[in-house]
């Protein structure tokens, strides 16, 4: 049976510093880029992107796919997101105050053929930082696809916990220190919620329960970009095929250490 997955809004141009290179990203791209290696998985992008040169370079890639792009808006005279990308002497990724433009992601709103696409998905994955974040919330409280969200590094619990009834994967980059909360909201909520913890693996609390699995090990990290992103389209492709919360982790951890291996998201 095949899962018709949607991945919204953010594709881009990563630029990285240390070499030069201009390679097509952002969160959905990285993800659907993963997501489509599935053969039970079909794979689809929703957003926008400028008819300028990063533009049409974004867009080859997904050409190059067997991602659905029915949904990617090409904006006429518009500029695509990029994000200038710097690392540390071990891979780690890191960015300046500047490093990110927005261009059409910013200012991207949902048409009727949009929101028909997202309640159309089985699964719908985005961010917290979507321009389009409430919509999709609306969409979900009276839609039947399940909900993927990734809220990377925020710590407002209180604003993420009210969205948690509409939450079916709840994603976050975290540390040992507030594992807790999460725990909490197990007891109260059906959402898968993962947290991952860089090279310590990640952990997975749902119906009370915890689930802890170890990173697969890197000979060397190269770059961390996607990473996350490439975890999170392994989780959710394996969980909606088998429902096992364990072999999800371990399926995201192992797409997540073919991204270090290499510079970009996929």
């Amino acid at each position: 049976m095949t899962t018709k997955i949607t991945a919204m809004t953010t594709m881009c141009a990563d630029i990285f510093d240390s070499t030069g290179e201009i390679l097509p990203g952002g969160e959905a791209l990285n993800f659907a880029a993963n997501a489509c290696r599935y053969p039970h998985v079909d794979a689809g992008l929703l957003g926008a992107i400028g008819d300028d040169e990063v533009g049409r370079h974004v867009l080859s890639a997904i050409q190059e796919r067997p991602i659905r792009h029915d949904c990617v808006h090409v904006i006429p005279g518009g500029v695509t997101a990029s994000n200038r990308i710097y690392h540390t002497a071990e891979g780690d990724r890191y960015f300046k105050p500047d490093s990110w433009t927005n261009g059409v992601y910013g200012s991207f709103q949902l048409s009727p053929e949009d929101r028909a696409a997202i309640q159309a998905s089985d699964v719908v994955f985005t961010t917290y930082y979507c321009p389009n974040f409430a919509d999709v919330i609306a969409l979900r409280k009276h839609g039947q696809f399940k909900l993927a969200v990734d809220f990377d590094v925020v710590r407002d619990f209180d604003t993420m916990e009210s969205f948690l009834p509409w939450i079916d994967f709840f994603f976050i980059s975290g540390t040992e220190d507030i594992l807790p909360v999460f725990r909490s909201w197990s007891d109260k909520y059906d959402s898968l919620i993962n947290v991952t913890l860089a090279a310590a693996g990640s952990v997975t609390f749902h119906k009370g329960q915890q689930y802890r699995v170890q990173a697969v090990p890197v000979a060397e990290v190269i770059d961390t970009t996607g990473c996350g992103d490439s975890y999170h389209a392994g989780f959710v492709c394996s969980f909606v095929r088998d429902g096992d919360v364990i072999e999800a982790m371990n399926e995201g951890s192992r797409r997540a250490s073919i991204t270090l291996s290499h510079i970009g998201g996929f």
